[in-house]
């Protein structure tokens, strides 16, 4: 339900966050949009507040208070209220994205580096290598992502670097099916010719010629994949297989309140939408990138 309502919000505000292909002599910070720098700052927000926890005068995340237990809101001394043992929300949101945020700056680009090199093979050399590829990345996709997660967090635990590596391995086929797309397109191109024609290897054509011009799209991509990595983390922490606690994260904070919405909504709902607000603008950067792309692709 999270990810449609994300889906439909992105398509309601696409037309504010992408910029208009007839203003492309305006700099790039002029084009994108109100929409991209309020999601910028979001994550900026964020991203801060996860760094500097340690310093901030907030609570201990783990510090229990059984006499106040489901605080609400704007309470004295809480200002997102506290959860079913006392714990202060605030605390735990700004730690919880210590999780969220380093599974979303790390898998992804891990799945793009891997996707680079497979895709950017794939559609230079063609043939046997591109087959090769494609059944790999097809036997990927074929099992479910969330569930191949859980069967690797069963057997090798679940700490945060084997869950990197898990979303990082699922994440492969959609970045080397981008970079594969991308490699044709600019393969048969006259700088990629005159390149072959002088006699450079192979490997030159691909990291030279070709691998600035496909990275760029991948880019916008990477952002999306971060706000899936967030998604994932969460659904597995609501079926029980995220990390242990007492760890906070985003995913176990929804689901430990789930059985209390009735009586302290704010347990699940504040994460929730700290959760959501961060998805959501990670895809409104990765629309306005995107869309600078294909400005700038089309001028060429």
């Amino acid at each position: 339900m999270m990810v449609g309502f994300v889906r439909y919000t992105r398509r309601l505000l696409g037309s504010v966050a992408r910029p208009a292909k007839k203003d492309t002599l305006q700099p790039w910070w002029a084009r994108v949009g109100l929409v991209f720098w309020f999601a910028l700052g979001w994550l900026v927000l964020i991203c801060l507040s996860a760094i500097l926890a340690d310093v901030l005068p907030i609570d201990d995340p783990l510090s229990t208070d059984l006499d106040r237990q489901f605080a609400p809101l704007f309470s004295e001394g809480s200002l997102l209220g506290t959860d079913a043992v006392g714990r202060d929300m605030l605390s735990r949101v700004i730690y919880g994205a210590r999780i969220s945020l380093q599974l979303a700056f790390t898998a992804p680009f891990l799945s793009l580096l891997a996707g680079l090199v497979l895709g950017l093979s794939a559609g230079y050399f063609r043939g046997r290598v591109d087959s090769a590829v494609s059944i790999f990345t097809d036997s990927i996709l074929a099992f479910p992502n969330i569930v191949g997660v859980m069967v690797v967090l069963f057997f090798f635990g679940a700490t945060l670097p084997v869950m990197i590596l898990a979303l990082a391995f699922f994440g492969i086929p959609a970045e080397a099916r981008v970079a594969r797309a991308n490699t044709i397109l600019f393969a048969e191109r006259e700088f990629v010719l005159a390149a072959q024609a002088q006699g450079a290897s192979s490997l030159r054509i691909m990291v030279r010629e070709l691998l600035p011009n496909v990275i760029v799209p991948m880019l916008s991509l990477v952002l999306f994949g971060m706000s899936i990595v967030i998604i994932i983390e969460g659904s597995l922490a609501f079926l029980g297989v995220g990390f242990p606690p007492p760890t906070p994260s985003w995913g176990k904070m929804i689901a430990d309140g789930f059985e209390d919405i009735g009586r302290a909504p704010h347990v699940t709902l504040v994460p929730a939408a700290v959760m959501f607000l961060t998805i959501l603008s990670l895809n409104m950067i990765g629309d306005s990138l995107r869309a600078l792309s294909d400005v700038k692709a089309s001028s060429v």
